[in-house]
């Protein structure tokens, strides 16, 4: 399984706008909150792996 990073980059109602660290990419990628750690708020780096989402910073 592959690893992938994204920031927060902003929160909008029950979703959320990640954008990957990981690559170089201007691309936003829109989650439902429901699938993301509950304390997450703007500038949240996030670790995605085997189907989840994990709060890393």
């Amino acid at each position: 399984m592959e690893t992938w990073y994204y920031e927060v980059v902003s929160i909008d109602g029950d979703y959320a706008n990640l954008k990957r660290t990981d690559i170089e990419s201007d691309d936003l990628k829109l989650v439902a909150r429901a699938l993301l750690p509950e304390n997450i708020g703007e500038g949240s780096k996030l670790k995605y792996e085997f189907l989840q989402y994990e709060l890393i910073g």
